[in-house]
């Protein structure tokens, strides 16, 4: 492969269409699109300074490098890309990726990052951001820190392990998510969502899992958690005092205790919902 060092590239497009490259302890600095269409890229302790470094490409290894905040929109439309050990200051940062791998990466402005990428897989990495994967589908991710609304919007076939995430109105409109050994705290978790479960997890949230078809909690702590469960079939097995339910449509509810019980909507069947108070 060739090798490019201790470089400065600038004006747009400054590599386009490369191959079969290394790129060590360079910079890319004013310039947009500097990487567009390239190929087996391997890239090391460098930086990407400005606008869409890295749009159609394939193969793509970087490592031990930063994408500064004008590097926006900086990964859209890749296949097959790993970052290692990275900062990635950039909004937007990547959309429409397939096959992404990010170990200990930094997202200190994270707002509408992942937005319709698939094949995801994420280990050690913190976001702070709004709106973080959206509609994204086939994700895992173990050891995960998150601070920003609206995450995971719309997606499919997620897997969420060792994670603490502030994060209001997270898991709407999802199917198939699992989140094991995590903190959430948020308003309005998981609406309108299909097949989602929660295992030794603590939750915090005002009118979480309304309008969720088999909602499932094993093991929870459910703190602070009012008006839980409107119009929605749930498996809920905890040994925590929750503070109200509302209407939950079908399924069973075990806990310490509920300290209050609503049922307002004349067209609910309260016997659809078998209610086990421990404490």
């Amino acid at each position: 492969m060739e090798v490019k060092k201790e470089q400065r590239f600038t004006g747009e497009r400054a590599l386009f269409m490369s191959h079969d490259l290394t790129i060590m302890d360079s910079i890319f600095a004013d310039g947009e699109s500097p990487l567009k269409e390239s190929r087996n890229i391997a890239i090391d302790n460098s930086s990407f300074q400005w606008k869409y470094p890295l749009w159609y490409c394939r193969d793509i290894e970087v490592k031990n490098s930063s994408f500064f905040e004008m590097a926006r929109a900086g990964i859209w439309y890749t296949h097959n890309i790993s970052l290692t050990d990275c900062l990635y200051e950039a909004p937007k940062g990547f959309r429409k990726a397939v096959g992404v791998k990010l170990d200990h990466v930094d997202f200190p402005h994270a707002d509408e990052t992942f937005w319709n990428c698939s094949q995801v897989e994420m280990h050690r990495v913190s976001a702070r951001g709004n709106y973080f994967a959206m509609g994204c589908s086939d994700i895992k991710i173990d050891g995960f820190h998150l601070v920003g609304d609206y995450s995971f919007d719309g997606c499919k076939n997620v897997e969420i392990s060792n994670a603490k995430m502030l994060s209001k109105d997270a898991f709407w409109n999802c199917e198939n998510v699992t989140v094991r050994d995590s903190y959430i705290s948020g308003e309005y978790i998981g609406w309108n969502s299909k097949n989602v479960t929660f295992i030794n997890c603590t939750i915090e949230s005002l009118q979480g899992f309304c309008y969720m078809e088999n909602v499932v909690l094993r093991g929870c702590k459910i703190l602070n958690t009012t008006l839980a469960f409107e119009y929605s079939t749930v498996d809920c097995e905890t040994d925590s005092v929750i503070d109200s339910v509302k209407n939950p449509t079908s399924g069973r509810i075990v806990c310490k205790k509920i300290n209050e019980m609503i049922w307002d909507d004349p067209n609910i069947d309260s016997s659809k919902t078998e209610i086990v108070e421990k404490g």
